[in-house]
């Protein structure tokens, strides 16, 4: 089997040439296997789709226009009316974020105390420091004002899971940048429950060049130079 380690990038599948020869070719929207309503995705075009499959492969069939262009996941689940983000909620988006970051790294430090494998020695002793401080906050819904509070008072804190979440989206590839799609994982899952992460992307996108490095990304933040 010519295609079995031919890899396709997504929307694509491999088809072997009547020489046996593999090609990449769009993948058939019709032909994606069945998924169950929570797989379903958003497009950017405002469309429900069964799934990446079938998103992607009516991605890959529009290549070349404007639609196919424009055409990107937008979020996990079917579509539904987002509210607009307003100049406030964005402004405190950053506090929101920083503290999910660093309740996230926690977590996954007291699972690798049992089980080891989600994070690396060197990210676990940078970890280690944070999940130590007993003047952390306890995760949960906390008020803009405490979240600030605890920003200012344990800086030092939030630096790494901003660096952190950083790296962990640039894969595709390691070029210290981040782009539409590296940035497409978190905001996929989140905005249904953070409506404002589409516009603070944008908006971390100082100089508009549809990249995000990491200066732009901490800034964002508030982590310092």
């Amino acid at each position: 089997d010519t295609c079995r380690n031919f890899h396709c990038k997504r929307g694509k599948v491999c088809h072997a040439d009547q020489q046996g020869k593999p090609h990449c070719i769009c993948q058939d929207p019709a032909a994606c296997p069945p998924t169950k309503d929570y797989e379903h995705v958003c497009g950017t075009d405002n469309k429900t789709y069964d799934g990446t499959c079938q998103l992607f492969g009516t991605k890959c069939q529009l290549e070349g226009t404007k639609m196919g262009r424009q055409l990107h996941l937008d979020y996990m689940g079917s579509c539904k009316y987002i509210p607009p983000c307003t100049d406030y909620e964005v402004a405190q988006f950053p506090l929101r974020m920083r503290d999910w970051l660093k309740n996230i790294l926690i977590q996954y430090y007291e699972r690798d105390l049992n089980t080891s494998g989600i994070l690396t020695e060197k990210q676990r002793n940078k970890v280690k420091k944070i999940y130590q401080n007993d003047k952390r906050l306890v995760a949960g819904d906390h008020p803009v004002e405490l979240l600030l509070h605890d920003f200012e008072k344990n800086y030092h804190m939030y630096v790494y899971p901003v660096h952190w979440q950083f790296h962990q989206l640039d894969q595709h590839p390691v070029d210290r940048l981040l782009t539409h799609s590296e940035l497409a994982s978190l905001r996929a899952s989140l905005v249904p429950m953070e409506h404002c992460i589409t516009r603070f992307f944008q908006e971390c996108d100082g100089d508009q060049d549809k990249l995000i490095d990491l200066k732009e990304w901490c800034h964002c933040f508030g982590i310092k130079e």
